[in-house]
């Protein structure tokens, strides 16, 4: 825990990445007018969850009126909606929603991060930008010494993933192409990568990625360690 909690003072500190940091404090100070009462964290986002958990939750990055906004990833935007939704479902949250920090919202035998910390231009971040972030996934992995899984919310996660994996445990990328559903072993005894649909509104909306799809694969997920 000590060590986590380091990493979440280094990760909130950073300002590695001009573009980035311009976006998210831009993002802080014009606000969304649903918003505009409130202070936005507009700092980068450290990961959340339970330090024993055997599921690692990895999205994009924090939504610019989510965790820009709430100071917490995966809250208050409608990606984290579907997903907290979803994981409380399958017995990994206390509660089905994410709205605010400090709302009382506790993750069991989870841990919620992203690949990139700040909330990036039209939600994409660059990979330069992504790698420049790397080292912080690295070491919060390592610190995540029960994980089972590492789940990759999208294929940019997936790439993030591929990389911090192979660098972690010393071992090449894995080959697997990112699919929903896609699961790449890391080696024995090491967690294994899974990939999923973002639950971004672009996905959700269009029905590419639906509640029982992501229920389904949780189910896989838990059934590999069981």
């Amino acid at each position: 825990m000590e060590s986590l909690e380091s990493l979440k003072s280094e990760i909130i500190a950073c300002r590695r990445c001009p573009r980035l940091v311009r976006c998210r404090e831009r993002i802080a100070q014009e606000k969304k007018r649903e918003f505009r009462t409130e202070t936005y964290w507009g700092r980068p986002v450290p990961g959340f969850g339970d330090p024993n958990a055997r599921l690692i939750v990895v999205g994009l990055a924090p939504a610019p009126h989510g965790g820009n906004r709430t100071g917490r990833v995966f809250t208050g935007d409608r990606s984290a909606a579907f997903l907290v939704r979803a994981l409380h479902s399958a017995g990994f949250a206390n509660q089905p929603t994410s709205l605010r920090a400090h709302d009382g919202l506790r993750y069991s035998d989870a841990w919620v991060t992203a690949a990139v910390r700040c909330a990036p231009p039209d939600n994409r971040p660059t990979p330069q930008e992504r790698d420049t972030c790397l080292p912080f996934l690295v070491r919060e992995l390592a610190e995540l010494r029960r994980a089972r899984a590492y789940l990759a919310l999208g294929g940019f996660a997936w790439e993030a993933l591929r990389r911090a994996s192979a660098e972690l445990f010393d071992v090449p990328r894995p080959t697997t192409p990112f699919a929903h559903g896609a699961c790449a072993p890391l080696g024995p005894g090491r967690p294994l990568l899974w990939g999923a649909y973002h639950p971004s509104p672009l996905n959700t909306n269009t029905g590419k990625l639906t509640p029982t799809m992501f229920s389904e694969l949780l189910v896989r997920i838990r059934g590999s360690w069981e």
